[in-house]
């Protein structure tokens, strides 16, 4: 009865063929039950990846002309939005985990988990791991249609990976800041307030123009906001491309780093409370 095998983390670790620990088979069985609603729920990645679509094709027609004012990094608009966009649907898939975990919440059947023999973390290692798999699908579908009518990849293969790097970190922060407001709340009706953060966080950014272009209380927030150094990280794919020095990768990766930290630590803080 003392054997890990015998407890349900060890199970689950044996289920798994993929783990040779508890831990890894527990994080891997939440992973799975996360992609899983993928094919039991119809059209579970549409508003993700539609959403984002729609955005990258409006944006680009009605604001093409900005490309014209003093100082604007590139001559294609289509280029300057694709990272945005690849963002936007990379925070929504993390904001899903959020309200899905407040779906299991109301069920009762997190209930279950916090009484089982796992670690905290755990509990929500898997779900963001499933938000960040999702996103892969908007991020990649919005690259390959900016691409196709008329988006440039200055930064290559390195600057693919920035942009992915990017939205997967850009995930990661929204599952974390989603899953906090989820173990708060405890309730679906939260989610309006998870796809609200993630939207008013790009917007308030430098999401539309360079920041010497901003004036007025928007260049203050967009200046101290986070999310302008994710952007600026993920638009080495298309705008600005990969220098020697990575002046603007490392303010994106710190930036990514601390926000997972914060929302993390507000997350597994709302797990404990939940257990009392």
């Amino acid at each position: 009865m003392s054997t890990s095998t015998d407890s349900p983390a060890g199970r689950s670790g044996s289920r798994s063929g993929g783990t040779n620990s508890p831990a890894g088979g527990v994080a891997w069985a939440f992973w799975l039950r996360s992609l899983n609603e993928v094919t039991r729920v119809r059209g579970a990645l549409i508003g993700t990846s539609i959403a984002p679509l729609v955005f990258l094709l409006g944006t680009s027609g009605q604001f093409g002309r900005l490309v014209g004012l003093p100082g604007f990094p590139t001559d294609s608009y289509l280029s300057w939005i694709i990272p945005l966009c690849c963002l936007q649907g990379a925070g929504f898939a993390g904001a899903a985990a959020g309200a899905n975990l407040a779906r299991d919440i109301e069920q009762g059947w997190f209930d279950r988990l916090l009484v089982a023999p796992v670690a905290r973390p755990l509990l929500v290692l898997g779900p963001v791991l499933g938000a960040i798999t999702r996103s892969m699908v908007p991020v990649t579908l919005v690259l390959i249609v900016g691409v196709l009518i008329g988006g440039e990849v200055t930064g290559g293969v390195l600057g693919i990976v920035a942009l992915y790097v990017a939205s997967a970190g850009f995930c990661t922060v929204a599952a974390m800041w989603a899953i906090a407001i989820a173990v708060h709340f405890r309730t679906q009706q939260a989610g309006p307030l998870m796809q609200m953060s993630v939207f008013l966080g790009v917007f308030l950014s430098t999401a539309y123009t360079p920041q010497p272009l901003l004036k007025g209380w928007l260049e203050d927030v967009a200046r101290v906001n986070p999310v302008s150094h994710i952007l600026e990280l993920a638009r080495q794919s298309t705008v600005s491309g990969i220098d020697l020095s990575l002046a603007h990768t490392w303010p994106g990766l710190v930036a990514l780093a601390a926000l997972v930290a914060v929302f993390g630590a507000l997350a597994m803080i709302g797990l404990r409370r939940m257990g009392r």
